[in-house]
């Protein structure tokens, strides 16, 4: 996955470091991820460089957004959003691999050049962001409390199923912090993180796409940053339904997840129990959260079709009981229409590819694809589970799958001990 050949040296393009050198050095600097968002990154730009100015008034900040080649009016209404005297703009395209992390690289070496004391990035299609986010996200990093700020924010209980059934109750079983959006999107950071994160030869893996949260919040966590979370009250941006072609998110965030599980490796293996991480943050009462919709019609359709191609290859990945119990769930699947995909059973299906990912020799993308129709089985049973709750009490189930998780870490230890 690394070592591979360097196409792009760097990010940035010459005319951003014409920029650097007039600007020569900044406290805070805003970026800003983006492709094809024209209908929502004015709104973002105006509302970070709002923060800046209301919060941070005695520091010099900057807005930087860094676009993958937009083919809309992405980046003319980034450069036209009214944004308060003061505050320095760049609006920029990347160079490089094009994905959500490379858009982070030139982030990353923009803060370096700069000496940038506390960089905060937040996603190009954000509805619900305020000022007050910023703070949120920055003040941990000025105020020495933090290396590292993860959001934490009230999400639809049908939005970011990835996370809610892979990314957070695995990262939390492995690495033992309940750092609840791992992948979130919106995160604080110092500027020797930024640093660390810049001279990672990973530029030209999935880490350049959206493998990118996943690797950026585990990095922090196993390289010894203090992690602390920020309360922001309840995301809105342009969610997807969760049966939606999720194609190479999927792939890359998965894939990101099981690279980072074989380089720290004896970092979860001593991680013996999960303690909880300092929120900061917004405490009264959330925001409503806009619906989702589900599909369960493909997310089933998914399911089935993906188990009678891939079945023979289960059989080989799978410990047998797991397997034995995936088929049955088949089985009840054929004759009723319904699906129940307990989360025990889902740990201890992605511990097997976990390991079989890191000691296979074919090509691991078709591994991950092996994968995607067993989310899709989960993901429709979770939201039959929590079709009746509300986000609130969704969160509970969420909080007994992750427990779950932690309870079959030990299966996961005792299959590396036989290798």
């Amino acid at each position: 996955m690394i070592n591979l050949k360097k196409k792009y040296s760097s990010a940035v393009r010459q005319n951003v470091h014409m920029w650097i050198s007039k600007m020569q050095e900044v406290d805070i600097i805003v970026g800003i991820p983006c492709y094809n968002c024209e209908d929502t990154i004015s709104h973002v730009v105006a509302v970070s460089a709002e923060g800046l100015k209301k919060y941070y008034p005695d520091k010099k900040c900057a807005v930087f957004v860094s676009d993958g080649g937009s083919l809309d009016d992405t980046r003319e209404k980034a450069y036209s959003a009214t944004i308060p005297d003061g505050i320095e703009r760049r609006v920029t395209i990347y160079r490089g691999t094009p994905g959500k992390g490379t858009a982070f690289r030139a982030i990353f070496e923009v803060a370096q050049l700069l000496k940038a004391d506390a960089i905060v990035v937040v996603d190009a299609d954000l509805r619900s962001i305020t000022p007050e986010w910023i703070k949120m996200l920055a003040d941990p990093i000025i105020n020495k409390q933090a290396g590292f700020v993860a959001p934490l924010y009230l999400r639809h209980k049908y939005d970011g199923t990835i996370t809610n059934n892979i990314v957070y109750p695995l990262t939390r079983a492995l690495y033992g912090a309940k750092i609840r959006q791992p992948i979130g999107g919106d995160f604080g950071f110092c500027g020797d993180l930024a640093a660390y994160y810049v001279n990672e030869d990973v530029w030209e893996s999935d880490v350049a796409r959206f493998g990118i949260d996943v690797w950026m919040t585990t990095t922090a966590l196993n390289e010894g940053f203090k992690i602390v979370q920020a309360h922001l009250g309840t995301k809105v941006h342009n969610a997807k339904d969760p049966a939606a072609d999720l194609g190479p998110m999927f792939q890359q965030v998965i894939s990101t997840l099981y690279y980072l599980m074989s380089k720290y490796e004896s970092k979860w293996k001593q991680a013996e129990k999960t303690v909880d991480i300092e929120t900061v943050g917004i405490t009264g009462e959330a925001a409503k959260v806009e619906p989702v919709s589900v599909n369960f019609t493909k997310l089933l359709a998914e399911f089935s079709d993906g188990f009678e191609q891939f079945e023979p290859f289960y059989e080989q990945i799978l410990d047998a009981e797991n397997f034995n119990r995936l088929y049955d769930i088949s089985i009840d699947f054929n004759k009723t229409g319904e699906i129940h995909f307990p989360s025990d059973l889902w740990a201890r299906i992605l511990c097997d590819f976990a390991f079989t990912y890191n000691h296979w020799q074919r090509n691991r993308r078709r591994l991950v694809d092996m994968l995607t129709p067993l989310y899709f089985g989960r993901t429709a049973s979770y939201c039959r589970e929590v079709k009746e709750m509300d986000s609130t009490e969704a969160e509970d189930i969420i909080e007994l799958q992750a427990m779950e998780f932690e309870k079959q870490k030990p299966y996961l230890i005792e299959k590396y001990k036989k290798e």
